[in-house]
């Protein structure tokens, strides 16, 4: 059985956990420009319309008594520490999706284990980092996932053996992954609305829409997922990265996104004495197609500024041209502990 955990509205979560004249007010997570999206909403601000993503001036029209607080990571990374820290106990596989996100290995095949795991998980999240997670329980990742979604905030569900299918099949298409906003019109043109209508497809059919990715969605709209938890036991990178609620294109708002990663995995090297000689940035588009850039320093580097001059190179590299971005990465690679020299030049 594969858990599935996610922090509700964790930015948001955490400002209102640190400042109690936040509690029950409407949030959002932002930095005060003019051109600033919202990155995290609370939930006592979305049934104003308030959403991930939104421009901050629209989110203030939407809900005039909205209380933006500035973004603050190396707080979301020690929540996120602790959070995973339970998460990892016993020694279960953790594979991290982001800060707030991850996949858990429950090691057993047992479903009614698997939920009570999943239930004490959350409870210890609760008392002890005093953060609501939600959860789903399922045999694969992706039916995991989709259960937890379901169920926010505060959430858990869980999908019986046996039932995978017949619980995604009246889903819409866009749920299945691999499926973003363009795959999901083509098959609407098609006639496929559902998961289950794709899951009833032939090979015939689904080779002339996947190709030779076909079987395998298909797999996946039944609910067969072979899928592991892959949990990185030795330490090759120090990275640090957030998926955003909903798609962010503007460059200079990701930009500022890029410096607070810098600036948390510079942070986490000093911390255990690493430097590294690869900056690198990874980006999850819309789409769900990842795409990453990096490059190498002649000295290695703990220092924030030196990663983020060099990330931000990279995500210019990237040649996003206003492409919506769902999820941005920072990492440092090339791991030392030897003594740092300063560097006089630095050439991306």
């Amino acid at each position: 059985m594969i858990l599935h955990f996610d922090i509700d509205a964790f930015y948001a979560s955490v400002a209102q956990r640190d400042d109690e004249t936040l509690r029950g007010q409407p949030v959002a997570i932002a930095w005060r420009s003019r051109r600033s999206v919202v990155l995290t909403a609370s939930y006592e601000a979305r049934p104003f319309g308030v959403r991930s993503a939104m421009p901050l001036h629209q989110a203030l029209s939407l809900c005039p008594h909205l209380v933006v607080v500035p973004p603050e990571f190396t707080k979301y990374r020690e929540a996120s520490d602790a959070v995973f820290a339970i998460f990892g106990e016993d020694e279960r596989p953790v594979e991290g999706l982001s800060l707030d996100e991850a996949f858990v290995d429950a090691q057993t095949d047992d479903f009614g284990e698997a939920i009570e795991l999943a239930k004490r998980v959350r409870a210890r999240v609760k008392a002890e980092v005093r953060l609501t997670v939600s959860a789903g329980v399922a045999t694969g990742k992706m039916v995991a996932k989709i259960a937890s979604d379901s169920c926010k905030p505060d959430g858990l569900a869980a999908i019986e053996p046996g039932t995978e299918a017949a619980y995604l099949a009246l889903m819409d298409v866009g749920k299945l992954w691999g499926i973003g906003p363009k795959s999901r019109a083509r098959l609407r043109e098609a006639g496929i609305e559902t998961i289950g209508d794709l899951a009833a497809l032939d090979d015939a059919k689904l080779f002339a829409l996947f190709g030779r990715f076909g079987k395998e969605t298909r797999e996946l709209a039944r609910g067969i997922d072979a899928r592991r938890v892959e949990s990185e036991r030795e330490t090759r990178s120090v990275s640090s990265e957030t998926t955003f609620d909903y798609d962010i294109a503007d460059e200079p708002e990701l930009a500022k996104v890029v410096r607070e990663l810098a600036a948390d995995v510079a942070e986490r090297l000093q911390k255990h004495g690493l430097s590294g000689t690869t900056v690198g940035i990874k980006i999850k588009k819309s789409d769900f197609t990842i795409t990453g850039r990096q490059t190498s320093l002649s000295e290695p580097t703990d220092d924030a500024e030196t990663i983020a001059v060099c990330a931000l190179a990279c995500l210019k590299r990237a040649e996003l041209a206003g492409t919506p971005v769902r999820l941005l990465g920072v990492r440092v690679a090339g791991l030392t502990m030897e003594a740092k020299r300063q560097m006089s030049l630095l050439v991306p």
